[in-house]
């Protein structure tokens, strides 16, 4: 398959994925307010201009729209204005309207987490470690391991991606014994090499069990050959809710990072990716290591628009929660005016960062991801 062809593939894919995860966040709004007898406009898959009306019966118009990047939900009254029809969204409750805020962001959660819990019930992959670096007069030079070589089992024994626990888990388990190892070498041919790990005291001492490390230029990677296996449910959900709960803590620390990046030096390139850089990392993952970790890539990306969406930032679900709170504090003195225009001001921004973050992932790409 060409390169040309390859991208092309990894574009539809992207935006199938994004757009996927985008229209349920927005179903998580529209079935809310429907709930809540809020009249719904429009639900658009895609943003506009419109290019097709799909349904106009009832209250409600379906739309496909040109721009196939995500989805939308147009609530009556949802700017703020027409508080007096008792139908609209500024007319409703306090609490009712952070319910249907918050039903997208519960529902890339709940997405999040059953896809996690899908892979783990019914294909939740092995994963081996490829190594860059023996060290000299270790276990696994004197068995004769070489850089680029992956370990696949340990006695037979595989591990599970999704389960948390790694080859290296499995070594030093086994500290002092000798063991058989399960090795794919980097010309992809398996063998079967014994070797005696290293005593439990000189793990202590900071030596690894079998004496594979890091490299300066190449780090040891995830392995993963193709082989899979499921679980009962009762695995799956848990093993599907730490998942959760991980890319979610693993979404805030990277956004902690960016902060930080940002305030220490604007210019720099940021610790995150844009759509460019999604695209492109989504793309790797595909060819090269297959559907299934692809869609895990999937839902730690439904995690991410969950988390991104609720920060108090307008105009996002968890800017227009803080601004619905602070007119119920303050009342009348936030005037409708100034609740648009904060949602416009914080259009413009979030658009000028989307362009900024961009443009690093294509700088990066040009320049062969340094």
């Amino acid at each position: 398959m060409t390169g040309f062809l390859q991208s092309i593939i990894t574009v539809v894919l992207f935006i199938a994925i994004l757009g996927i995860l985008v229209v349920i966040h927005e179903l998580g709004h529209f079935v809310t307010a429907r709930l809540a007898n809020v009249r719904v406009l429009e639900f658009g898959i895609g943003f506009p201009p419109r290019a097709k009306v799909l349904r106009n019966q009832g209250e409600t118009v379906y739309t496909l729209n040109w721009l196939p990047i995500g989805g939308f939900v147009k609530l009556e009254g949802e700017d703020g204005d027409g508080a007096e029809d008792p139908r609209s969204f500024a007319a409703q409750r306090w609490i009712t309207k952070m319910l249907i805020l918050v039903a997208g962001v519960a529902m890339n959660v709940v997405l999040a987490f059953v896809i996690f819990t899908g892979i783990t019930a019914l294909a939740s992959p092995y994963m081996g470690i490829r190594f860059f670096e023996v060290q000299p007069d270790s276990p696994a030079a004197t068995a004769g391991l070489q850089p680029g070589d992956a370990i696949v089992a340990v006695d037979g024994e595989r591990y599970q991606f999704m389960l948390g626990t790694t080859i290296l888990d499995g070594l030093r388990s086994r500290a002092g014994e000798t063991v058989i190892l399960t090795v794919d070498g980097a010309d992809g041919a398996r063998r079967e090499v014994t070797v005696t790990l290293r005593d439990q005291a000189a793990i202590d001492a900071g030596q690894g069990a079998l004496g594979i490390r890091q490299s300066e230029e190449r780090p040891w990677q995830s392995y993963f050959d193709g082989a899979a296996t499921g679980n009962d449910l009762a695995t799956a959900v848990s093993a599907g809710w730490r998942q959760t709960v991980g890319a979610l803590g693993l979404i805030l620390g990277g956004l902690g990072s960016l902060v930080s990046a940002v305030a220490s030096d604007p210019t720099a390139p940021p610790p995150v990716s844009g759509p460019v850089g999604i695209a492109t990392q989504l793309g790797d993952i595909f060819w090269n290591q297959g559907p299934i970790l692809t869609l895990y890539v999937a839902a730690i990306l439904s995690a991410n628009l969950a988390v991104v969406n609720i920060l108090p930032f307008p105009p996002l679900d968890g800017g227009r929660m803080l601004m619905i709170t602070l007119k119920r504090l303050f009342g009348a003195r936030i005037s409708l005016r100034a609740e648009q225009l904060t949602y416009m001001v914080g259009f413009v921004f979030l658009f000028a960062f989307l362009i900024w973050i961009t443009g690093f992932d294509i700088l990066r790409e040009l320049t062969g991801g340094g």
